[in-house]
């Protein structure tokens, strides 16, 4: 039987499989996103998307 690599434990995402700059990019400066936590680029948890929080604080358009 094989482990699932990506999912939710306890409603927390996690995401098991080899970080990719692309994946560490949409989770971290992604503008089409509108969610300020979204899930870690490697590991359980979430990241910040930084392009949000400056969109909000309205330090950038």
């Amino acid at each position: 039987m094989t482990e699932k690599r990506t999912g939710k434990f306890l409603g927390i995402p996690y995401d098991w499989r080899r970080p990719t700059a692309a994946r560490a990019r949409s989770r971290w400066w992604n503008d089409g996103d509108p969610r300020i936590f979204t899930p870690k680029t490697y590991g359980w948890g979430y990241d910040v998307n930084v392009a949000q929080v400056l969109r909000r604080l309205r330090l950038r358009g």
